[in-house]
């Protein structure tokens, strides 16, 4: 029996909420013990990007500690139990709610899997044990689900939500197996009264109990999901385009490849070497995380700094 996390960002027993329990009654029915959280209804502070769980990590001085005292560590707890996440949130503004963010930001460098794993494999090194290693759930496989819902009539008005989305799966190394938005919303007064929606719930469920069923690491972690995007990684298909060249850039993944038009219709290529390196696999993980060490970690000190700020100190705020 495998343990499948839902996390809402969604108002209380509105679309998201719903849909998201939908998923787990199925889930619950072929075995797996499920779990159901609200972050909106905890305590969860923003994040000050003051760094101090990077430091301590990379310093070995805590596993990436926060210094918020908040409910954050039962958001964390769950996560780490869980062999499935599927996160669900609104579409405000074209992405997700605000508090989702704060979310993202929080499961940021302080739950990285290449910062912990690095973490551990040093401190072994050095004789330590127990308490002084990374949470061992921390190097789990997981899958993950992602569903956005708008009320927008038209998808172009969501377009950035599972883009943005995929931002809470990214640190921890969850393998994103299916992505669904469902757009329109403001046309039923429930999604209890659209069957098309309910029924692609019952299809995300069933691409999550295939998952955990699954004989090998390569079927596990297999996309699922009802489109295949031009990108081969993270299937979605959001690029930033170069100007005048031939070259794009997935902005999830942060990999290049090229856009071709053969028979006049466009043709999109990673290289190998690049989908290896993409941010939702360990190796681009490791490429960030091996920029903070040997970056912001040794960054140049500004001389006369506390003088140099002094013209700024409370300018425009009267």
């Amino acid at each position: 029996m495998s343990k499948v996390l839902a996390l809402s960002f969604g108002r209380k027993m509105s679309n998201t909420d719903v849909m998201l329990k939908e998923v787990l009654l199925k889930c619950q029915e072929a075995g797996h013990e499920i779990k159901f959280m609200r972050p909106d209804d905890m305590d969860i502070k923003p994040c000050t990007g003051c760094t101090a769980c990077v430091v301590g990590i990379m310093s070995g001085r805590s596993n990436g500690t926060c210094i918020h005292k908040d409910d954050f560590h039962l958001l964390e707890d769950a996560f780490y139990d869980a062999d499935a996440v599927i996160v669900g949130a609104p579409v405000y503004e074209t992405s997700p709610s605000g508090t989702f963010k704060t979310f993202c930001d929080r499961m940021g460098p302080s739950h990285d899997l290449s910062f912990l794993t690095e973490a551990k494999k040093e401190r072994i090194a050095q004789g330590k044990s127990g308490d002084e290693l990374p949470d061992e759930r921390v190097f789990k496989p997981r899958v993950g689900c992602l569903l956005g819902v708008g009320g927008a009539m038209t998808e172009n008005w969501t377009i950035m939500t599972i883009p943005v989305m995929y931002e809470c799966m990214m640190s921890t190394g969850v393998d994103v197996i299916d992505t669904h938005v469902y757009y329109g919303a403001m046309a039923t007064e429930h999604v209890l009264g659209v069957e098309s929606e309910m029924n692609r719930m019952d299809e995300m469920a069933q691409h999550i109990i295939d998952a955990l069923s699954a004989d090998s690491d390569e079927k596990r972690r297999a996309w699922r999901g009802e489109e295949e995007g031009a990108c081969p990684v993270c299937h979605q298909s959001i690029f930033k385009v170069h100007q005048g060249e031939h070259r794009v850039e997935c902005t999830i993944c942060g990999i290049d490849g090229t856009v071709e038009f053969e028979d006049g219709k466009p043709v999109y290529r990673f290289s190998d070497k690049e989908q290896a390196r993409s941010r939702m696999l360990y190796a681009g993980k490791l490429e960030h995380r091996n920029e903070i060490a040997h970056g912001a970690m040794t960054q140049k000190k500004v001389e006369n700094l506390k003088a140099l700020k002094e013209k700024y100190i409370g300018v425009g705020e009267n």
